[in-house]
């Protein structure tokens, strides 16, 4: 059960609220987010909701079964929208492209990738200067000063910043500098990670574990969501599996399952998903036609010389071809 009360709520009203739903047998949980107020009930005795919503000081209520209950779509029926400022929204009906290499490398890099996300109209840019990696021994990032270089360049191109935070003592440290916090496959139940972010107020996208489950990103979702914080998006990256051909298995399937069962909007990552350069294009549009709002994916003027992922990169001419593919298919998509 999913109470929603009213702004301004005297303390009285809402321990009233309280004291009847533990009276069902009920367990209650206070979420207070940057949008909203909200009871959360927990328990398996029927009774008539008209009990409790005929209470004064309640906005809404809702019987939502899933374990999963903020995220759920069964409750907030109207799709999230994420407001990133400048008129830049994520949301359902709109196709939102991130772009940009798998790691920062420099300044002459930065530049060069902005100029080419604009020339195309992307709005945000994706890219790591903290890389969780397989090896040791490999390239993992330039850290916060790479982060701050990178957040002034693109500032003052009015493009958007997307990357990963590894760990909770970041969380503080990147904040003045990006606009998206992204959670990374390997931390998608890293939860203390996940608490935190439910503490601040930037918009953070999970993506789905490396074997994770729908249902596991959707319970990763609902730990940021009932910390604090609305503005969630959840990313199909594609999952690992006994498939050798491909570095992942993408998970198209979870595109518009998770559109049912969420209000949250679906991002896709294509790069991660297939990990093969010559077939992200093909499994971006197949995205775009099974109902993503959005795809992330790398691109870098020379994949070969990249740091890190050059295998499942695009330069900018096979990034712009795609750009104006997945543009076209969108339209397809919503004219259907």
């Amino acid at each position: 059960m999913i109470v929603q009360l009213k702004k301004g709520l005297d303390d009285q009203y809402k321990q009233e609220i309280i004291d009847k739903i533990n009276d069902l047998k009920y367990k209650t949980t206070e979420v207070n987010t940057q949008k909203g107020d909200y009871i959360i009930g927990i328990g398996r005795t029927d009774f008539d909701i008209r009990q409790i919503g005929q209470l004064p000081g309640i906005a809404d209520i809702h019987r939502v079964s899933d374990d999963y209950k903020l995220v759920s779509r069964k409750w907030k029926v109207k799709p999230a929208t994420i407001d990133l400022g400048d008129g830049i929204l994520v949301k359902e009906g709109s196709l939102s492209i991130m772009a940009g290499p798998c790691s920062i490398e420099g300044e002459e890099q930065i530049e060069k990738t902005i100029r080419h996300l604009k020339t195309n109209n992307v709005k945000i840019m994706r890219g790591g200067v903290y890389k969780p990696r397989s090896s040791p021994y490999s390239f993992r990032g330039l850290g916060i000063e790479g982060l701050k270089t990178w957040f002034k360049a693109a500032r003052e191109a009015g493009i958007k910043i997307i990357t990963e935070v590894m760990q909770v003592s970041q969380i503080e440290e990147m904040y003045d500098y990006i606009d998206i916090y992204q959670v990374g496959a390997r931390n998608t139940q890293n939860f203390n990670l996940l608490d935190e972010l439910g503490r601040v107020d930037k918009p953070v996208l999970i993506k789905r574990g490396i074997s994770g489950t729908i249902d596991e990103l959707l319970y990763s979702a609902e730990y940021v969501f009932s910390a604090g914080n609305e503005n969630l998006m959840l990313c199909e990256r594609g999952i690992r599996t006994y498939e050798r051909a491909s570095r992942n298995t993408m998970d198209i399937n979870a595109i518009p399952i998770l559109k049912e069962k969420t209000h949250l909007p679906v991002i896709a990552d294509p790069s991660h998903g297939i990990g093969i350069r010559d077939h992200v294009e093909p499994v971006a549009l197949a995205c775009i036609i099974a109902g993503a709002d959005g795809v992330i994916y790398e691109t870098h003027e020379k994949p070969h010389e990249a740091f890190s992922d050059g295998q499942q990169t695009l330069n900018f001419n096979e990034s712009e071809k795609l750009i104006h593919k997945m543009r076209k298919v969108f339209e397809l998509r919503e004219s259907m």
